[in-house]
């Protein structure tokens, strides 16, 4: 067989040359070997002596229980070659696998299953031509729970230069440090950055300041046959990738009332804005914001995040609204305060802007 070729199922046939006891010249002395075969006690100087079958291993052990899925079923054998090898699951479905150069090796590609019984069928043949044939079997892990990595943002998305990456776990996790090493942020061009935790559920890596205006990001979140304990295990491997578009960049002041807008290092526009009111609590967070989510018509209602409408709350349609995080924060449309906007803060938390800004910002921001 040919140095890397892939094979569930491998047979090798070789030619031989029958011994004929060199009786080509000498037909007498040929009859009388054939004779001395059939009854007599002399010797056959015709028989080669066989040598010891070939020795089949298969890993993991036959019987074995519990095995990790991300481990790799292998066959080797001492004193011959691999004929044959085959390797079904439950169903009966065939696990691919490639043999070594030498064809004394074989290791499975395809990957292995929970809950699963595989059976190994393997053969092995000697120089000489005796062969040995063992079976064995053995069984996977079986979770009582799988843990799902959800990852934001999404494969082939464009986002701003201030998006984090994030994943979400639905099972919580004992041992951050662990599942950490098996995340993976690759960065084009090369970028400082850090994984954060959340919560026991939710993990962000960001770069040290922002993201470079044209990166490259692939995350990788390798979960598959990691224990996370109590009967949960990671259910898949996964991967998505994402562009990092223009710098859009942003900054409201409360005390000026005013929002500049770059792109890169230009500053693009300024408007005039009104934040949150200081009366009852409302101010605006400082701080860095993200942009989340973008709604042409969104309905305010103040009964979301804890404002009951009796304690001066509010359900209220807006247009253009821009989130910018996940405190009921929004950059929108309000035109009952444009005469406020530039001079004082009127609202709740948001950043009113005039319908025409607001329209603009809304087409010029982009998520993250």
């Amino acid at each position: 067989m040919r140095e890397g070729r892939s094979m569930a199922v491998g047979v090798r046939v070789r030619a031989r040359l029958v011994p004929l006891g060199l009786c080509v010249a000498l037909l007498a002395g040929c009859t009388a070997g054939a004779s001395a075969r059939n009854g007599d006690n002399g010797d056959d100087p015709g028989t080669t002596p066989q040598g010891p079958a070939p020795v089949v291993l298969v890993m993991p052990p036959t019987t074995a229980t519990g095995i990790n899925p991300t481990t790799p079923i292998t066959v080797s054998t001492d004193g011959g070659e691999l004929a044959s090898v085959l390797v079904t699951d439950t169903a009966g479905a065939i696990l691919t696998g490639e043999l070594t150069a030498d064809e004394t090796g074989w290791a499975s590609t395809g990957p292995l299953a929970y809950a699963q019984t595989y059976v190994v069928r393997a053969t092995a043949e000697g120089e000489d031509g005796q062969r040995t044939t063992t079976q064995s079997r053995f069984t996977t892990i079986e979770p009582q729970q799988l843990v799902f990595p959800s990852i934001g943002p999404l494969d082939g998305t464009t986002v701003g230069i201030a998006m984090p990456v994030r994943v979400y776990l639905d099972a919580p996790v004992t041992d951050r440090a662990e599942v950490q090493r098996h995340l993976t942020v690759t960065v084009t061009p090369p970028q400082e950055g850090s994984w954060s935790w959340l919560s026991d559920t939710e993990v962000h890596w960001r770069p040290q300041v922002y993201w470079q205006a044209g990166t490259q990001v692939t995350v990788d979140v390798n979960l598959f046959g990691l224990d996370f304990g109590a009967g949960a295990w990671g259910e898949v491997d996964r991967q998505i990738s994402f562009d990092v578009g223009p710098a859009h960049r942003s900054v409201a002041n409360a005390q000026t009332h005013q929002m500049q807008v770059y792109d890169g290092e230009q500053l693009v526009r300024t408007m005039p804005v009104s934040m949150g009111r200081t009366e009852g609590g409302f101010e605006t967070r400082s701080g860095a914001h993200v942009v989340i989510d973008k709604n042409r018509n969104k309905t305010m209602d103040s009964t979301t995040y804890g404002l009951a409408l009796d304690a001066g709350g509010y359900v209220t349609e807006v247009e253009y609204a821009t989130r910018i995080s996940n405190n009921g924060e929004f950059v929108h449309s309000a035109p009952w305060s444009v005469a406020d906007q530039g001079v004082r803060n009127v609202s709740h938390g948001c950043i009113n802007l005039s319908p025409q800004n607001a329209a603009w910002f809304f087409n010029f921001a982009q998520v993250g």
